[in-house]
């Protein structure tokens, strides 16, 4: 997996977990629910990757 893209992606991922956190704390659910879908925008950035490196071995 190339670092940078890894990074990317786990940069989303813990910005998403932060911004899902936060809105339930404040009881925003459009911020909850965009949190979630950054954290599964990291997860398929991840995933890509993961099945990028799997073919190019």
């Amino acid at each position: 997996m190339a670092a940078n893209e890894k990074t990317q992606a786990r940069i989303e991922q813990a910005k998403g977990k932060v911004k899902e956190i936060a809105g339930r704390a404040v009881g925003n659910e459009r911020m909850t629910a965009e949190g979630r879908a950054e954290q599964s925008k990291g997860d398929m950035r991840e995933a890509k990757e993961k099945t990028k490196d799997a073919f190019h071995r």
